[in-house]
């Protein structure tokens, strides 16, 4: 094997030699050379951000579109390798385009006469001044200089904000933690800035929890044709694509299921969508999300069956999910352990496993396979573009018992 020659690309975005070395912002096909500087080679593109060498988010910025999508497929192969799994059809990488990301977590800092606004620097608190941003949505990058400016007038010296944005149904939802506004002036800067930049709501959190200051109407996000009221920076799929991806396969693995469990339900964003012609029951421990999506059902007349019960505490029994011909799984990053412990002993004849951790999700699939379950289908999902954050939808089945 050739040693100085950059044979892909490690989980955390280091490229890797032949002999095993870790080379910091290399490319597969990139080469080593006697001085310790790259060549670079087929795979090697200019990163299109002015922040890329600073910003910690986007690691991957510098290796081309084939390339990325292997580094997502391999992230997702290679967990299942550690577990000495087989997977039966893998389907093509799914990779977000640019200028998509709908939901963000920006940080304002003052420092002295400056206001720096943006992501945090790659491990530090330091915070990246954003010029640009090639993932997120216009929309929300359109934003900043308003942010920017209205920071610089409210933002106490060595304080800081943690404003965060999501592109909902009515324009951009913002809720500001870390601001306590006192005296009329600063309460009418809110209304005025909520005003002028046409937000859908404004929100603050100065520990107690959020508080709505402006809301013309009530904010909504659609799901499956359903508007949904949305909770505070609730969980989205971070693209309207991605969500669109994830959904797409679950609802190819559950094929002609007519009753459905989906379970870490959040919103709704796959119960809405499977509930024509299937008895869907949605189970979700987030109170407020629970709630939203039992309200947009109600109103819709879609007939989900929906439960406030936290899965890791008390999942599902086998004689509860007995009554389902397909389990819906989307778990936090720390995945399914306890849920998935109780399907081992279930007759579920299809799970169709949503993931945001190749690895957490590797070690539930080694449950499931250990019990009789056959990995069929494997979606890998790039939402993240340019990041290390992989996703993917997996298609378990069991043959009759």
């Amino acid at each position: 094997m050739d040693k100085d020659l950059i044979i892909r690309v490690a989980a955390k975005g280091d490229g890797v030699t032949g002999d095993g070395r870790h080379v910091a912002k290399s490319a597969p096909g990139d080469r080593l050379n006697p001085e310790g500087g790259l060549i670079r080679g087929p795979h090697y593109q200019s990163p299109p951000c002015r922040h890329f060498d600073e910003c910690g988010g986007c690691t991957l910025q510098h290796i081309d579109e084939a390339a990325l999508a292997e580094f997502v497929l391999q992230r997702c192969m290679n967990a299942l390798k550690g577990q000495d799994i087989a997977v039966g059809q893998i389907h093509p990488v799914h990779l977000s385009p640019p200028f998509t990301r709908r939901r963000v977590a920006l940080r304002a800092l003052r420092m002295g006469k400056k206001v720096q606004l943006g992501f945090s620097a790659a491990g530090s608190h330091r915070v990246i001044d954003l010029a640009e941003c090639p993932v997120m949505h216009p929309t929300l990058a359109a934003l900043l200089p308003a942010l920017r400016a209205f920071a610089a007038k409210f933002l106490g010296l060595r304080s800081q904000w943690q404003i965060k944005l999501a592109l909902i149904d009515q324009g951009v939802d913002m809720l500001l933690e870390g601001y306590q506004p006192e005296g009329l002036a600063a309460h009418e800067g809110l209304t005025e800035f909520a005003q002028a930049n046409a937000l859908a709501r404004l929100a603050i959190d100065t520990g107690y929890g959020a508080e709505s200051l402006w809301e013309p109407e009530p904010a909504t996000v659609t799901l499956a044709g359903t508007p949904v009221a949305y909770p505070h920076f609730s969980f989205l799929q971070a693209t309207a694509d991605g969500e669109a991806t994830l959904f797409a396969a679950v609802q190819q693995s559950v094929g002609d299921a007519k009753t459905v469990a989906d379970l870490f339900a959040g919103l709704g964003t796959f119960a809405l969508g499977l509930r024509d012609g299937r008895r869907v029951y949605a189970a979700e421990a987030e109170r407020a999300a629970i709630m939203a999506l039992k309200s947009a059902s109600d109103r819709a007349v879609a007939g989900i069956a929906s439960d406030h019960r936290d899965l890791f505490r008390r999942p599902l029994t086998p004689e509860e999910l007995n009554r389902f011909e397909a389990v819906v799984l989307d778990p936090p990053r720390a995945g399914a352990k306890e849920q998935v412990g109780q399907l081992a002993f279930s007759k579920v004849p299809v799970i169709a496993y949503v993931s945001c951790n190749p690895a957490s999700f590797a070690r539930d699939a080694a449950r499931l396979v250990a019990a009789g379950y056959t990995l069929t289908d494997l979606w890998p999902v790039g939402q993240f573009r340019w990041s290390t954050h992989v996703e993917l939808v997996a298609r378990f089945a069991r043959l009759p018992l």
